[in-house]
């Protein structure tokens, strides 16, 4: 019983290990396709980018991809936080984050940036 349980979790350990490479070979993909025009992911970053270029120095409430998270951004996304974009580029965003703690800038990835909408005053 005991060589079988052995068995099994060194299963589970391999499958654990694969599937950290196979989401890195889909990241990678999704990079490489967002970088080819007229492709969906292209055209997803680029509508993106221009939505977030229109927000600069307002306040803004981001949802961020699931490998891409960040507690601080998370914090502003909240009624006492604020996530104040400060500047954008072709792959970087700057943003000014208050939290109850302090006031700190962060750079994001815009490739990271799942939503981006405006905060309601």
């Amino acid at each position: 019983m005991e060589i079988a349980a052995f068995v099994f979790a060194l299963f589970g350990l391999f499958a654990f290990i694969r599937q950290f490479e196979l989401e890195r070979s889909v990241r990678k993909l999704e990079h490489e396709l967002s970088s080819l025009k007229g492709t969906s992911y292209h055209e997803t970053r680029a509508s993106l980018r221009q939505a977030a270029r229109s927000y600069v120095g307002k306040a803004v409430k981001l949802k961020l991809k699931e490998d891409y998270q960040d507690v601080d951004v998370g914090c502003g996304n909240m009624k006492n936080g604020e996530n104040l974009m400060v500047d954008i580029d072709e792959k970087w965003m700057l943003l000014r984050v208050t939290t109850p703690k302090g006031s700190k800038e962060k750079l994001i990835r815009v490739e990271a940036i799942e939503q981006i909408s405006p905060v309601a005053q």
